[in-house]
């Protein structure tokens, strides 16, 4: 991730036809990472990082959009440093921050609590399993952990995660876009590209999905039915991959796509940093 500002005015503009697909894009976002479908709220929540992504500079903010595109709130949630990738369970909403993770109440906006995670290092995206417990990625530390109400603990730590940045639960698995191996902490190059993995949430087991390894720096990820979506962040490719194929790019943004997010339907929300901007991308 690069230190990228965008303008500071929210609208939803038309959409470019080279983008087959697009239904809206909305824009003026500060490098925002993560596009989160909160669907009691019928909603979407944006994180903004606002600066250098690893800087505890006070700086970072949550954001709501309609379903449509249209702003909410610009600062619905602020007190953060550099949110990334959320997560909801329950009546909260947990967003990875650096080596925190804040919480804020679904209802409010409000931040009523940050939770330390010892040892972390560069914590990234999150999720939910169906028991209510959310994980979050440490890209940094090739490690994901888990957390339990206000309760963090490891979880998997193992090179096979490769910089593990996007994280997923999928029924009995976390589906996990990996960056790649070898990342220089400068300019998070890597000697060599990342892929898609799973990991047992009974046995901690990481297991690389088959046909998908070492073909993109991976961000974010979702998985509808049997088809798992992930972003490419340094080229702005969003790819499909189904068991037994192999990755097959769907859609391609300028450099920038990060922690996808989606309606359970047919919609993928694509944050696009670089460029400040919020994408709609329908796949009927």
């Amino acid at each position: 991730m690069k230190h990228l500002i965008a303008s500071t005015i929210v609208a939803t503009v038309a959409v470019s036809a080279a983008q087959a697909g697009e239904l809206w894009r909305a824009t003026g976002f500060e490098q925002p990472e993560s596009a989160l479908v909160d669907a009691a709220h019928n909603r979407i929540v944006v994180s903004n990082i606002v600066g250098n992504p690893g800087a505890a500079d006070g700086n970072g903010y949550l954001s709501l959009l309609s379903m449509d595109g249209k702003l909410i709130a610009r600062h619905w949630a602020d007190g953060m440093d550099a949110p990334k990738g959320m997560a909801i369970a329950g009546d909260k909403l947990y967003a990875a921050d650096i080596t925190k993770v804040r919480v804020v109440d679904l209802a409010s906006g409000k931040l009523v609590e940050t939770i330390d995670v010892p040892g972390a290092v560069f914590l990234n995206d999150m999720t939910e399993d169906s028991a209510g417990k959310v994980y979050v990625s440490d890209m940094l530390a090739d490690a994901i952990y888990r957390i339990d109400g206000d309760r963090p603990e490891p979880f998997a730590k193992d090179p096979l995660l490769a910089s593990p940045n996007g994280v997923f639960a999928d029924g009995g698995r976390l589906i996990v876009a990996s960056w790649g191996k070898g990342i220089n902490k400068t300019d998070f190059s890597t000697a060599k590209p990342g892929g898609l993995l799973s990991v047992d949430l009974a046995t901690k087991k990481v297991t690389p999905l088959p046909g998908a390894q070492e073909f993109a720096d991976l961000d974010g990820v979702i998985a509808m039915g049997d088809t798992i979506y992930a972003t490419a962040y340094m080229t702005g490719t969003l790819y499909s991959y189904k068991p037994g194929g192999a990755p097959t790019m769907i859609a391609q943004f300028k450099p920038g796509s990060a922690d996808i997010g989606t309606d359970g339907k047919a919609t993928i929300y694509v944050p696009l940093m670089g460029e400040g901007e919020v994408a709609a991308l329908s796949l009927d």
